[in-house]
């Protein structure tokens, strides 16, 4: 038989039945059972496209995982998908499977691969926040595309920073009280832009900046991480526009508090210019909500509404 050139032979009437031999204690002992198993059962996919490769790197069965790669790889199915456009490391990756996700990657596994959603490993990573399969990435060595889309025009990033807002639905001041779920997403956010993911990249649908989005869900630990960034221009970072609001103007219109508060301060600290007008000709400082609460804001804003030069819209 040529490699690379054999197709299934039509789908098993349910999907495959994991052998118990493969549970084996090394690598050696794996392959073995893969031989014995036979190329044609490794690449055949049951009625929702898995194979076994797929079922081992959901269960971390890292041997049975690594020699069945290898027959794949022989004959050019590394990247085989199932039903919902999953290639094996997207299934790994999924299953919070670092050394499967690494060894899948160092075996040859496409990185920039994406399901039917348009999401890749980083995206997969990003939503669920698993910071050690970003480690397994990085440790790889290979080359992914950070700024890489899903089909809501999101990268890896925007995910990143939507699914730690989740996380963190009252934000404290403090990180030292993030849940284990906000602290795992929080590393993946700085993972990425340790990577190099671009933080001035605006989202689709809404032209926001991860620093929008932060702003938006009252995030303050998020907020003075993006502002403490090593950036060339960044004033220029926190007056981009999202459909023509700044990210101070989305931080004027958030409810009173002290959230709040630390947010504007944090922006004006960082070259926020309050003279700047949205869609609407308003300032940040008229969509401040009425009443008491946020009058030391406006004065604030009041006291710092020169435009600086070459700034105003």
């Amino acid at each position: 038989m040529e490699v690379g050139s054999w197709k299934g032979s039509g789908l098993p009437s349910r999907p495959p039945q994991l052998p118990s031999l493969v549970t084996g204690p090394s690598l050696d002992t794996a392959r073995a059972h893969m031989l014995a198993l036979g190329p044609q059962r490794l690449l055949a996919q049951d009625e929702e496209g898995d194979t076994f490769l797929h079922l081992f790197a959901a269960r971390g069965l890292r041997w049975a995982a690594y020699a069945a790669a290898e027959v794949l790889q022989k004959y050019r199915h590394l990247d085989i998908r199932e039903h919902k456009g999953k290639t094996p490391l997207l299934v790994a990756a999924a299953a919070n499977q670092p050394l499967i996700v690494e060894d899948l990657l160092n075996l040859g596994a496409e990185p920039n691969a994406t399901d039917h959603q348009g999401r890749s490993v980083l995206h997969v990573a990003a939503t669920y926040g698993l910071p050690g399969v970003l480690s397994a990435v990085i440790n790889s060595g290979v080359r992914v595309d950070l700024e890489a889309r899903d089909f809501e025009g999101l990268t890896p990033l925007h995910t990143a920073i939507l699914a730690l807002n989740v996380a963190m639905v009252s934000p404290d001041p403090c990180p030292r009280v993030l849940s284990i779920q906000a602290r795992d997403r929080l590393s993946c956010v700085q993972m990425l832009l340790h990577m190099g993911a671009d933080h001035t990249s605006q989202e689709i649908k809404s032209n926001k900046t991860v620093l929008h989005l932060a702003v938006q869900a009252a995030n303050t630990i998020l907020v003075q991480l993006l502002l403490e960034l090593p950036q060339g221009d960044l004033r220029a970072f926190v007056n981009m526009k999202a459909h023509g609001n700044t990210a101070l103007h989305m931080a004027a219109a958030l409810p009173p508090g002290p959230h709040q508060e630390a947010i504007v301060r944090h922006l004006l600290a960082a070259g926020a210019d309050p003279a700047l007008r949205n869609l609407e000709n308003e300032q940040p400082i008229h969509l401040l909500r009425p009443g008491p609460g946020p009058e030391g804001l406006r004065q604030l804003l009041k006291r710092s509404r020169v435009a600086p030069q070459g700034l105003s819209s």
